[in-house]
């Protein structure tokens, strides 16, 4: 079983558990073979990534990732992973980056700007959704192995593009959210915090918690009140803290807070105990600070428990994989789908969050990165 505390390569991570894609984020059917002989939509675990130099082949190539947004610590330690990843292939001509910064428009003009530059591989956060998906299958058409992330475009996956690499989303909403109803013991006020209005992913996650809801009719999920969709955070510390104490505000009572971004999460938190309110039982994927704070209050906060799944920057990494393998012909059988579970949780002695003090508050241990890299990384 992964262990957050071990700071290991990837390959060494163990296995995780859940499966089944969420409908919001799967584009297209699972283990589906394409003309090439490869096959799309593989469930399995982190464990199964291999190693890059399978995949680099001989021929010179240009890689880019494009990011539909980068303003936060996540999106800065996907970069990160991505570019030391795309380093160990020395047929590697180039690896670029452009940041989107939330704007759709902007994402399809830097997508357009890569394929005229000769990008041979573009591995992309598409926050944009099925609005990307024209210039991904123009990119496609051109002759680019483009491989969407974490945020689905919709599309055929194998025709339109050459895979979609995510954790099965619906099941992480779900898992987390089972695991807050139980430390709520069944009844009281849920939220659930997501990212940017609007985007996939978050929509996704919110769709497995209300999953979990069907079995806890003594749950109120706040954002009911509230258009019935994730709250928007912006994934932003700052923003977290603004909203969440307009949610106090609003609601006086929370029980239980489920989110897609634990670095986030923080500023939250922070909204909690500013307002001199409980800080309720929270689940989110890891982050060190959200786990230093849990270590900070919960001595004199006993409603404050957490649970993470990893925040799986990994992902980038068999994305490029996969885009490697696509432009050189070779076959490649790593999963697409990846299966999660819990693997920080503050009532399991054998899981207690880790905070690591040697690293900074926007570290993600379960990245893929090492210590030394985390450290020169946030130390820009």
């Amino acid at each position: 079983m992964f262990k957050k505390t071990a700071l290991t390569s990837l390959v060494a991570v163990g296995a995780l558990a859940m499966s089944a894609c969420s409908p919001a984020m799967t584009a297209g059917s699972k283990n589906v073979d394409t003309a090439a002989g490869q096959k799309v939509g593989i469930v399995g675990t982190q464990n199964q990534v291999q190693d890059i130099s399978q995949f680099c082949g001989t021929k010179p190539i240009k890689v880019a990732y494009a990011d539909g947004f980068g303003g936060n610590s996540w999106r800065k330690t996907t970069r990160a992973l991505f570019e030391a990843e795309a380093k160990k292939c020395s047929n590697i001509t180039s690896v670029s980056y452009t940041d989107a910064q939330g704007n759709t428009q902007k994402a399809i003009s830097d997508i357009n700007s890569l394929v005229a530059q000769g990008v041979n591989v573009i591995v992309s956060f598409a926050d944009g959704g099925p609005a990307l998906l024209p210039t991904i299958k123009k990119a496609t058409a051109a002759g680019v192995k483009f491989v969407p992330i974490v945020a689905s475009p919709g599309g055929q996956p194998g025709t339109d593009y050459v895979d979609f690499v995510s954790e099965d989303v619906n099941t992480y909403g779900k898992g987390l959210a089972d695991w807050t109803i139980k430390q709520m013991g069944g009844k009281g006020n849920l939220v659930m915090l997501g990212g940017q209005a609007g985007n996939p992913y978050s929509q996704a996650v919110y769709e497995g918690v209300k999953k979990a809801l069907a079995a806890n009719p003594d749950i109120k999920l706040l954002n009911a009140q509230m258009g019935d969709v994730p709250v928007d955070t912006g994934w932003e510390p700052g923003k977290t803290k603004q909203v969440v104490a307009g949610l106090i505000t609003k609601f006086g009572t929370i029980d239980g807070i489920v989110a897609d971004y634990g670095g986030g999460s923080v500023g939250g938190i922070q909204a909690f105990t500013e307002a001199g309110k409980p800080i309720p039982v929270w689940s989110a994927n890891d982050s060190n600070q959200f786990a230093c704070l849990w270590q900070q209050y919960h001595a004199s906060q006993p409603t404050f428990q957490v649970a993470t799944e990893s925040s799986r920057n990994w992902v980038a990494v068999p994305a490029l994989h996969k885009g490697l393998a696509a432009f050189n012909g070779i076959n490649n059988t790593e999963p697409s789908t990846y299966n999660l579970e819990i693997i920080e949780d503050s009532t399991n002695q054998a899981k207690l969050p880790v905070c690591n003090k040697d690293l900074p508050n926007d570290a993600i241990l379960s990245s893929g990165l090492s210590v030394d890299q985390l450290k020169a990384l946030f130390s820009k």
